[in-house]
């Protein structure tokens, strides 16, 4: 692959990003040559590029080519796949159809990726029996925890198991896991770290900015979603 440029836009433009150029007709993803990115690269490592600035190590791809994987499709029965359906059944467009499946992703269906991740950060140095008996006091819900299907969910322990193989597994991967524990013992309860939980605390081990929670969830769902309408 070819180095990266340092160039910037012969003209003036009035949006700056750093993220795409395009400079003598030709287009740069992060400094990259875009030519030199297709047939070199998987998506996976393009949307690593993207939102990092920087190519994945190997490790790095693996697992979030395995969270992708994990978020990508579940069942039939969820808002997402529910709206996308009965839009596109109304005579919508394709696309339409999958926007109004994204647009049904909130709080409470595969959008607590990026509240979790915003709890793990802020709270990965503390004591888990301590924050769970915190979080009964304030009557706080646990983003990423409990699942209406799942007293342990497996899709978990998969993201997990890879990320240990691929030593990604750290602090807050162990802190998530501790705190699972520790709500179950406030709780009285088996509150399991779901999938969203366990994402996010990938994401934070990739160093990827929590608020990109909601949109990691659409970014891999998508592909689900994009299957129920067609068929």
């Amino acid at each position: 692959m070819s180095e990266k440029i340092e160039k910037t836009n012969k003209k003036d433009a009035p949006f700056k990003t750093a993220i795409s150029q395009h400079v003598d007709e030709n287009s740069y993803i992060r400094g990259y040559a875009l030519t030199d990115l297709i047939g070199k690269v998987t998506f996976t490592e393009q949307i690593y590029l993207l939102l990092k600035g920087e190519l994945p190590t190997e490790a790095q791809r693996k697992v979030l080519d395995a969270m992708l994987v994990a978020c990508a499709e579940h069942r039939i029965n969820v808002p997402s796949i529910v709206s996308a359906r009965y839009a596109y059944s109304a005579g919508n467009t394709f696309n339409s159809a999958m926007a109004a499946g994204i647009l049904s992703i909130g709080d409470f269906h595969g959008g607590a990726i990026d509240n979790a991740a915003k709890m793990f950060i802020e709270n990965v140095d503390k004591n888990a029996d301590q924050l769970a008996t915190e979080m009964k006091a304030a009557k706080n819900r646990a983003p990423g925890y409990g699942h209406k299907v799942y007293t342990s969910d497996p899709r978990t322990a998969k993201l997990f198991e890879v990320a240990k193989q691929n030593k990604l597994y750290g602090k807050y991967c162990k802190f998530a896991e501790s705190l699972e524990a520790a709500l179950e013992k406030t709780s009285g309860r088996k509150l399991c770290l779901n999938v969203d939980g366990a994402v996010a605390a990938l994401l934070c081990e990739l160093g990827v900015d929590y608020r990109f929670g909601k949109g990691f969830f659409a970014l891999a769902r998508t592909a689900g979603i994009a299957a129920h309408v067609l068929e």
